[in-house]
């Protein structure tokens, strides 16, 4: 009975660490996402910023599909909602969009070398971003320009470098 416990224990606690890791990477994606550029830099630089949240959403759907799923993706849009002051959930709408396409591809996703999933990343970030536009312009908060996409390309070159960071955050918490 006391092995069953210490088991039973030590499951309890690596969920915890899991919980942790992927709360605290979503903090900070969604920290890098709101910090503004400073007043001197030009605008046009803020659509070098890569959409950090996606990729973290993407990253745990991927590796956890039992954990993160479309409901997470949910509550983290409706919370990007609130810190950027956007209407109230189109972010939330785009990231479950995101969650359902990765959960769907996940098993294939993970086969990819990180290059060939850069270029799914590269897809995924521009449905993100098109939904969004698709939102605003409804809305008529946004006109087009050419910028608008460039995110997607800088989050598929952003992506190897947050994928092992994550992966090796994840190993080395022992998240599961």
């Amino acid at each position: 009975a006391s092995i069953k416990r210490s088991v039973m224990d030590m499951t309890v606690d690596a969920r915890m660490n899991g919980i942790w890791v992927i709360g605290l990477s979503f903090v900070a994606a969604m920290s890098l996402a709101v910090v503004s550029l400073p007043e001197s830099i030009p605008s046009e630089l803020g659509y070098l910023r890569p959409e950090w949240v996606t990729l973290v959403i993407v990253y745990w759907v991927i590796a956890l599909p039992n954990r993160v799923g479309i409901v997470v993706a949910w509550a983290i849009g409706l919370l990007m909602d609130v810190l950027l002051g956007t209407l109230l959930g189109q972010h939330a709408i785009a990231y479950m969009i995101v969650a359902y396409v990765a959960f769907t591809l996940y098993q294939r996703l993970r086969m990819f070398a990180i290059w060939q999933q850069s270029l799914v990343i590269f897809a995924i970030v521009g449905l993100n971003q098109l939904i969004k536009f698709w939102i605003e312009s409804i809305a008529g908060i946004v006109d087009w320009n050419i910028w608008y996409f460039l995110p997607s390309v800088i989050s598929a070159l952003a992506w190897p470098c947050v994928f092992l960071l994550l992966r090796y955050m994840r190993r080395s918490f022992n998240v599961t």
